[in-house]
């Protein structure tokens, strides 16, 4: 495939990485499944908690639940970004998925809230993959043009586990009430009600770590030369199924190895790690430019980057933060608000703003809308998110949808009051409307973090300061909804906790509108590709 350079001329691209994408897909899977599959359950389960009679305050403990995943991730996620620089990506990604299924495995037996608090918190800790993916699919990802379609990958994974978790959440709990005749009265299933969903989410977990042992490859600059004995056993077993030659197996390694050339040389490394004799002629080749009597002449060496959090940098990463935090507490408070057992005494209505009331909705109803918002979120980040990026770009995209996001919160509560013929629909045009906007501001986002590294060894450390951000918004979400939500019941407000994360999107509204992308490695690339005289004038405009 061919692109057009600012300078007017043509430029061969890279193969898109659609095999290794699609082993890092089929890895990372199970966490969402394992993620959404308590929201449906976990409202009742901390009721049978038997902690409190309350209703209002049921809701509360339900978010210290869901909260004590992404607090942990808070604390870690630095860490692990630091540390898949230091040791890899493969390392990294395949202990948080392990993470992950212990602690679904203790969430399953968990018989009070310490250790349903636990089990959740363990997860997070050992878990920071959403940073180190993050890293992976820009390792992957070596020029603008693949960026939209590349960075709808993983949403749209996390897509799919929004369907898969909550259908199984909500069919699986409590499976001696649903299924007596399969689960009996009395046994464990009686004993422990949740722990069925729990088992089929680390059974995912066991699936994905299997794949990404045998097919993931490194991505890192430095790391990825080593041998990788797991990827090994993969091709070996690969090349029993049928149809499989000894030539075809080497045509794919050979466009393997052309799919993953990446931006910057193997050799580039971090401030004090990069010397003359490091750079090899495939590199230098790569850095050679036009002189003005038409020979190619060696560019100098660029200066290693000194400095990694710039402002832009931590602007985006703010408003990360800001994004996270809302859209966590939709996804926590959606599940509360539609199992909220209209008040037997209704309390008097006064417009606008003082009422009370709920669905009271069950696990399966619930799990259902969850599950057909994971369906349409599929759809909208595979058709509308790579149609919208290549017309408006990520940045653009990122700031509108920043502006548009506080109607959606400010809206939502008052939904309750339509009539009940009316109320279903306005359930999932809700939904369709959230789903629209994640869709298209999480991958945007992400483009604007990975643009904006100076170079790939730097990625896993400013993810991971992204991730670690967004962990701790998505933690105090919930548990600030949480708390919202019930002094809001108490006092005849149901909306306040959706009005209060309307006035955070409007403080996101204008963190985002004060983004800048700043120039990172992928203009870097294309100065190489431009002749002297364009280099020069796009030189003097950043100056």
């Amino acid at each position: 495939m061919r692109t057009q350079n600012r300078a007017g001329g043509c430029r061969e691209l890279p193969p898109y990485p659609a095999q290794q994408l699609l082993v890092l897909a089929l890895c990372r899977i199970c966490e969402p499944i394992a993620f959404m599959s308590i929201f449906p359950y976990i409202y009742h389960m901390v009721k049978d908690f038997n902690l409190t009679q309350d209703e209002s305050q049921i809701s509360f403990f339900a978010g210290m639940v869901t909260s004590s995943f992404t607090f942990a991730e808070f604390m870690t996620s630095v860490f692990w970004g630091r540390l898949s620089d230091k040791i890899g990506r493969k390392p990294v990604l395949l202990m948080g998925m392990g993470g992950t299924g212990l602690s679904v495995l203790i969430f399953g037996f968990a018989p009070n809230l310490q250790v349903a608090l636990f089990a959740r918190a363990l997860g997070g800790f050992l878990n920071g993959n959403i940073g180190v993916l993050q890293t992976t699919v820009g390792e992957l990802v070596t020029v603008k043009e693949h960026q939209p379609r590349a960075y709808a990958v993983m949403p749209l994974v996390w897509c799919i586990g929004s369907i898969v978790g909550p259908m199984i959440g909500g069919a699986l709990a409590k499976p001696v009430d649903s299924l007596p005749s399969v689960f009996a009265p009395g046994s464990i299933w009686d004993r422990f009600p949740y722990l069925l969903p729990n088992l089929f989410s680390a059974c995912c977990v066991f699936v994905g770590v299997i794949i990404g042992l045998l097919f993931l490859e490194e991505t890192h600059a430095e790391k990825k030369q080593r041998r990788d004995r797991g990827v090994e056993l993969g091709k070996y077993l690969l090349s029993y199924l049928p149809g499989k030659s000894a030539a075809n197996s080497k045509s794919r390694a050979a466009a393997k190895d052309a799919e993953e050339q990446p931006l910057l040389s193997d050799t580039e490394s971090l401030p004090g790690y990069l010397s003359d004799s490091t750079l090899d002629v495939s590199e230098q080749q790569g850095q050679g430019r036009r002189s003005l009597d038409g020979t190619c002449e060696l560019a100098p060496p660029k200066k290693p980057a000194t400095k990694i959090f710039t402002k832009p940098v931590l602007t985006i990463i703010a408003s990360y933060g800001i994004l996270a935090f809302h859209t966590m507490v939709f996804d926590s408070l959606l599940p509360v608000f539609l199992s909220t057992m209209p008040p037997e005494k209704p309390m008097p209505i006064s417009l606008p703003f003082k009422f009370a009331d709920g669905f009271g909705l069950d696990t399966k109803t619930i799990g259902l809308i969850l599950s057909v918002q994971g369906i349409y979120s599929m759809v909208s980040t595979h058709f509308l998110f790579p149609f919208i990026t290549q017309r408006l770009g990520p940045l653009r995209l990122f700031k509108l949808m920043s502006v548009l996001y506080p109607l959606l919160y400010f809206t939502t509560p008052y939904i309750v009051l339509l009539p009940e013929s009316i109320r279903m629909a306005s359930i999932y045009l809700i939904v369709v409307w959230k789903c629209s906007f994640s869709t298209l501001a999480y991958p945007s986002n992400a483009i604007l973090i990975t643009n904006s590294a100076p170079t790939t060894l730097t990625l896993g450390t400013i993810n991971g300061a992204a991730a670690s951000t967004a962990s701790l918004c998505r933690a105090l979400g919930p548990i600030i909804s949480g708390f919202l939500y019930s002094m809001g019941l108490e006092t005849g407000y149901s909306g306040l906790a959706w009005w209060s994360t309307g006035l955070v999107t409007i403080g996101g509204a204008y963190v985002g509108l004060k983004i800048t992308e700043p120039k990172g490695r992928m203009d870097e690339k294309d100065d190489i590709e431009e002749g002297p005289e364009e280099v020069y004038d796009r030189s003097a405009e950043r100056d």
